[in-house]
């Protein structure tokens, strides 16, 4: 919320912006009410030093990407929203909206782009950024969740920590 401005300043100049314990309770609501169909992130990964300045002369976005999901599970845990919803808002509703050709569900005949889970906890530190831009928002916070692997298109690019560079990506394709 904007009582986070106070500690993280224009680390957390976003689009849309941060707004108060009421627009993040509404924007939730909307969520689980069909109001929103997607959710996703503001990912911009600017450097430190670009974040830095002066607040109005920071760029917008934040490097959101690597902690967007176990966020999101953090919420399933406090009983804000259901694996379902993610799953559903996150990449089947994504897919749908897009018309991706093949992706959005795990089913045969399609992709198989999945992460894979434990309910472990996870600090955010320096060390485990991954972003080249080397910073986090949430550096410092906890996440009940972990992110263990991570697959795109079958080909596993993620592991324990560590990014797998094994397959080139590939184009996706649209039912348009």
């Amino acid at each position: 919320t904007d009582a986070e401005y106070a500690t993280k300043g224009s680390l957390i100049k976003w689009n849309p912006a941060v707004k108060t314990q009421a627009d993040r309770d509404a924007i939730r609501q909307a969520v689980i009410d069909d109001r929103i169909d997607v959710l996703a992130t503001d990912h911009a990964p600017h450097t430190i030093e670009e974040k830095a300045g002066n607040y109005w002369n920071a760029p917008s976005g934040g490097p959101l990407v690597q902690h967007a999901l176990i966020a999101m599970l953090d919420m399933v845990d406090q009983g804000i929203f259901s694996y379902e919803l993610i799953a559903k808002k996150a990449s089947y509703n994504v897919a749908r909206r897009f018309k991706m050709k093949d992706r959005g569900l795990l089913q045969e005949g399609h992709w198989a782009d999945m992460v894979l889970l434990s309910k472990n906890p996870y600090t955010v530190t320096d060390e485990n950024i991954l972003s080249k831009c080397g910073w986090s928002p949430f550096t410092g916070h906890s996440f009940k969740h972990t992110v263990d692997q991570t697959y795109v298109n079958g080909h596993k690019v993620y592991d324990k920590g560590a990014l797998c560079f094994t397959q080139l990506g590939q184009r996706l394709s649209f039912n348009r």
